[in-house]
């Protein structure tokens, strides 16, 4: 491919990236209006929002299960029609059902995007997966920068409505829509390397169970009267069965290693761990004494420089050595925000934050594309599918906890999920190190 097309296509894989992301800087701001303005409870306004993650999850799914059929140019359209959609209704929302309504749209089209880009990005660089890869998913935190000043701006500075807010996502889609339309978008790498269909659901070592799993979390997610509680056995005997289920399917059905569904459990705790805590800093960093959209600001600039320089430090460390020290540092970083009194010790704290969680979601996804290549697009969008679930499933909860407990507690309590990822990439390193003797470096 020429690189004018190449480069072409990685700027408006970008600017898609781009629009996503701004939209989750979006709902972070328009949370308080729908609260004060519109009269929702925190637990109300996290089922709302939870759509924009778990649509985003099914059309992931079903992007990589018929990406190579209906071709990348399919998706990428199937993406600017849903945002446009989205963005349209989400003008016009004033309940919790319109709301809800609006994010299934956007949530479509963000998940769409991610399902085409993330296989296209590295068909288009082969021999710089994870390293292109983490400069594609700059955009995500530079997304969340943008958004957040323009949100600052509009509706803080200048005392504009929100709609006015919304309304400038058009200037990205617009712009990305030009860019993809009328350019040659080639085959994915799976296809033109030759593995088949029935390989790459191979190599996801257990498909069906790892989607099935994920349905049910959907349906909790978006079903208020089926809400989680932990205090009962029931969850953790579902769990249990579905590592069985996952086990048997992968190891005894498909004989394939399980490396792949240990990504995806990390990939949930991931997500959660990263998205959850960013969609409800409003709520979370409102008393500190100073504007949580500013932290947000110096959060993900902090997360977006990391990612442009990533290359280097997944030379030094491997993947699994950057993930593991980004499961301690975030642990530390949540520590820190629940006890943070005042605008400095708030800022530092969540700049720690954003530096332990600042590699989790490329790098999770370069993992599949260098150990599990086979997986193909499939593989990718079933982990990113995953962690938008994940993250649905934790926003009413965590809404219900800001209410109940305050944030300090809340903070607190998110903590332990990357205390697990710390255990769950010690075991992930030894996997790849026993499979693969000479770690794979770019």
């Amino acid at each position: 491919m020429e690189n004018s097309n190449k480069n072409r296509l990685f700027i408006a894989s970008c600017l898609a990236l781009l629009l996503t992301s701004i939209t989750f800087a979006i709902r972070a701001k328009i949370e308080g209006v729908f609260s004060t303005d519109y009269g929702l409870t925190k637990e109300q306004i996290g089922y709302a929002f939870g759509p924009a993650f778990w649509s985003f999850a099914v059309a992931m799914f079903a992007g990589g299960f018929i990406i190579d059929i209906v071709k990348t140019k399919t998706i990428v359209r199937l993406a600017f029609g849903m945002h446009l959609v989205g963005i349209i209704l989400l003008l016009f929302a004033k309940d919790m059902t319109s709301l809800f309504i609006a994010n299934v749209f956007i949530g479509f089209g963000n998940g769409s995007v991610e399902a085409a880009c993330n296989p296209l990005v590295a068909t288009l660089f082969p021999d710089q997966k994870t390293k292109m890869l983490n400069r594609f998913h700059v955009w995500f935190p530079g997304g969340i920068v943008i958004g957040g000043v323009l949100a600052w701006l509009v509706m803080d500075v200048s005392g504009l409505s929100w709609q006015l807010l919304v309304s400038l996502l058009f200037i990205p889609l617009v712009i990305y829509g030009y860019l993809f339309f009328g350019v040659h978008i080639p085959e994915t790498e799976r296809v033109t390397s030759g593995v088949s269909y029935k390989e790459m659901l191979r190599n996801v070592s257990a498909p069906f169970t790892i989607i099935a799993a994920v349905i049910l979390m959907i349906f909790v997610s978006s079903v208020p009267s089926f809400s989680v509680n932990f205090d009962s056995i029931i969850p953790f005997i579902i769990v249990g069965l579905f590592i069985i289920l996952i086990i048997v399917e992968g190891k005894f059905i498909n004989k394939t290693s399980l490396l792949f569904p240990l990504v995806a459990f990390c990939m949930l705790l991931t997500a959660a761990t990263e998205l959850g805590t960013s969609q409800w800093i409003n709520a979370l960093l409102m008393t500190n004494g100073i504007n949580p959209m500013i932290i947000l600001v110096v959060m993900t600039g902090i997360i977006a420089v990391g990612r442009y320089f990533a290359g280097g430090l997944i030379h030094r460390l491997n993947p699994t050595g950057v993930l593991l020290g980004s499961a301690i540092i975030s642990t530390i970083g949540l520590w820190l925000l629940s006890i943070a009194i005042g605008p400095v010790m708030t800022l530092l704290s969540a700049a720690v934050f954003a530096v332990g969680i600042c590699y989790f979601w490329p790098t999770m996804i370069g993992i599949s594309s260098e150990y599990v290549p086979k997986s193909g697009a499939l593989g990718m969008s079933i982990l990113g599918g995953a962690g938008c679930v994940a993250t649905s499933m934790v926003l009413p909860i965590m809404g219900k906890s800001i209410e109940t407990a305050g944030p300090q507690i809340t903070l607190r309590n998110m903590s332990i999920l990357p205390i697990i990822l710390i255990f769950a990439f010690i075991g992930l390193s030894i996997m790849i190190n026993k499979k693969f003797p000479k770690t794979k470096n770019e």
